[in-house]
């Protein structure tokens, strides 16, 4: 990935709060792509998103019982060239057809993913340019899945760098330092907490991390069902540099956006100017050494 960050200009985001996520995997892609164009068409929002995120574990239903029935060999390597066409993902191949068919760039939240290598089974985040290619891929942290190992950003070239994390990633403060380190103006994590943690610490742990790396920040839910077997918190939201919730969904399904201002990045900075004062004689630099 390129070392110096494109210059951050202003674009419209949107996150899309699924609902509807049942057995039937055919029926969430299909419906998670009309999301995604009803989101790109930005019915009722001023202006059309320049990035569409979805939420994590939109294809199958969530809890570690279900991936490895529903995980998909994606076989991505970052680096390398990826014929979409002749990938074995449904996923990946719906995703990068509703990206190139509204020529926006799209975060396709996360799907279980099965290494066409050792055959382990992990949660994973996908990116998508306007074009349908497959550019970058984060693996969660987990306990119950095997557990990324590497940390990971994208360019959009035209108006942004964005760090990726995943839903218990939002726990690990290293991860956003070393994004925010690495030049990354927004965090966006598909997120799924449930009913317990979301009100203890859905929004706190999004305003911190927003405002100790002085970035933009989101986290993408799925809607919350109270009938399926795990019970996400939904809310999804973006929060600016300062702490401020710029959008937050409630509990259904919805589609939120919010206008991201570099300016309020620059004067988040230049106000409280921690990114120029940290102590790294006293204290060391977490993002040195860190695998990017």
């Amino acid at each position: 990935m390129a070392s110096t960050a494109p210059t951050f200009k202003p674009f419209t985001l949107a996150l899309v709060q699924l609902g509807q996520i049942g057995g039937d995997k055919s029926a969430n892609l299909k419906h998670a792509r009309e999301m995604v164009l009803k989101a790109a068409s930005a019915s009722g929002h001023a202006k059309k998103p320049d990035l569409v995120v979805l939420p994590e574990c939109f294809n199958s239903p969530y809890g570690h019982v279900h991936f490895p029935e529903y995980a998909e060999v994606i076989g991505y390597t970052p680096g390398k060239p990826f014929d979409v066409a002749s990938s074995k993902s449904d996923s990946v191949k719906m995703l990068s057809a509703v990206a190139k068919e509204t020529g926006k760039w799209l975060l396709g939240g996360t799907i279980p993913e099965r290494d066409a290598v050792d055959g382990k089974v992990y949660n994973t985040a996908t990116v998508y340019s306007p074009q349908g290619e497959l550019i970058a891929i984060h693996r969660k942290e987990s306990e119950t899945l095997t557990g990324g190992n590497t940390l990971n950003h994208f360019d959009t070239v035209d108006f942004a760098r964005i760090g990726l994390g995943i839903c218990y990633d939002v726990r690990f403060p290293e991860l956003a330092m070393t994004s925010a380190r690495k030049g990354c103006h927004i965090l966006i994590y598909p997120s799924a907490f449930n009913t317990t943690t979301g009100p203890l610490h859905w929004e706190l742990l999004s305003r911190a991390r927003a405002v100790d790396q002085q970035v933009f920040f989101s986290m993408c839910s799925p809607a919350q069902n109270l009938s399926a077997g795990y019970h996400a918190w939904g809310h999804s939201l973006i929060v600016d540099p300062q702490g401020t919730v710029l959008a937050e969904a409630k509990t259904d399904e919805d589609i939120i956006y919010a206008d991201i201002d570099p300016q309020v990045f620059t004067d988040a900075r230049t106000g409280i100017p921690v990114t120029r004062q940290r102590r790294f004689d006293v204290y060391p630099d977490v993002s040195e050494g860190l695998k990017a």
